[in-house]
């Protein structure tokens, strides 16, 4: 509604992984929706939880480890991709829900039973 009028842009998408089926799949799939582009696809690490726990972040904590090198690629890319932001373009949620029945996420809805409560399905 007002992406014309501001100056603020969407630069890309980070992707923190849950290890999920198809995330990164459907990660890059989203972007491409929104006419933008996944910037980063950061692994799931223990690692987090263990800095968390001291309070501290993962390059403080363990600054050798692989996922402190992707955090440093994750800024590195941030940092490069100054600028080359664009409007998104705006998506619906049967398009997003297509989306996610397309990579296997959600099961295909049965419109026939859209807005029927339990009893009644």
């Amino acid at each position: 509604k007002y992406a014309n009028s501001g100056g603020v842009r969407l630069g890309g998408l980070v992707c923190n992984e849950r290890k999920t089926d198809k995330e990164y799949e459907l990660a890059e799939s989203l972007a491409g929706k929104l006419g933008t582009k996944l910037i980063h696809f950061v692994p799931r690490d223990n690692i987090v939880q263990h800095a968390e726990l001291r309070r501290m972040t993962v390059v403080e904590y363990a600054p050798d480890c692989k996922q402190a090198g992707e955090y440093r690629t994750l800024a590195n890319k941030v940092h490069n991709n100054a600028g080359n932001g664009t409007i998104p373009t705006p998506i619906t949620m049967d398009e997003l829900e297509d989306l996610l029945m397309e990579h296997g996420i959600m099961p295909t809805i049965d419109e026939s039973q859209v807005g029927k409560k339990a009893v009644e399905a």
